[in-house]
């Protein structure tokens, strides 16, 4: 680990060149790791690291890069998301060094958060109403995390989300069955299953704001639209903020 001098404060940085610590960015922190990677700050860049520390703030995790393109969309234009355009600005890759110097954690996908090898027992077995370990279904074995995710997310079908739900007590109708495939596609199309807060606000776009509330949407998961849907969806767990 090294440190860089700002100001009067010293700040360390670990090998991969992040901040130790998120809650010592300050704009003068950017430009002086800008510094140390030759490259000079412009009200450009400064853009591009207000979306994804506004991101990190509002979802307690770092974007992907499809997530932070939509959302430079969203607030901007697509010509602030064009590759061509991102790259220009972050030579060394806006997910590396634009991530770095907006003093975030490295993001990750949801395969790369709790490996299948890494499986242990839950501690409160009696306290849970979803499986646990594994389970059998139609003459076949299927492995789950303690938090009853499916290990393997290409196993899941839809009877198999039946079965999942009786097992926490839900009946699934229409209107779960939106939410589920709402999940599955985002999950398929950016590669991590959104926790409640990102699910709400890109629900309410796709399908207004009753479908996309908070009392829509517990009240078909009570468990959590994040944490209980994503379960019944055969999709790894919501990374970051999710359901209480």
């Amino acid at each position: 680990m090294s440190d860089i001098q700002v100001g009067e404060l010293h700040l360390d940085i670990r090998p991969d060149g992040q901040l130790n610590n998120v809650g010592d960015w300050s704009i003068d922190v950017a430009r002086a790791l800008a510094e140390r990677e030759h490259l000079s700050l412009t009200d450009a860049h400064i853009e591009i690291i207000d979306v994804m520390r506004s991101y990190y703030n509002k979802y307690n995790i770092s974007p992907i890069k499809k997530l932070l393109k939509k959302e430079l969309t969203e607030r901007f234009d697509e010509s602030k998301a064009n590759d061509d355009y991102l790259n220009n600005l972050f030579p060394h890759d806006v997910m590396y060094q634009g991530i770095r110097l907006a003093g975030l954690p490295a993001p990750m996908l949801d395969a790369e958060l709790e490996p299948a090898n890494h499986i242990q027992k839950a501690k409160n077995p009696s306290s849970t109403s979803h499986f646990l370990s594994e389970f059998e279904f139609s003459g076949k074995t299927y492995k789950v995390y303690p938090k009853g995710n499916l290990v393997n997310p290409s196993e899941w079908t839809e009877e198999l989300g039946v079965h999942m739900a009786q097992k926490e007590g839900l009946s699934l109708n229409n209107d779960h069955w939106e939410v589920i495939h709402y999940l599955r596609d985002f999950y398929f199309k950016y590669g991590i299953t959104p926790m409640v807060k990102l699910l709400m606000k890109n629900m309410r776009q796709q399908l207004g704001k009753h479908k996309s509330s908070e009392a829509y949407l517990y009240d078909l998961f009570p468990g959590g639209p994040a944490r209980q849907g994503s379960r019944i969806a055969g999709l790894p767990a919501p990374q970051g903020c999710i359901d209480p």
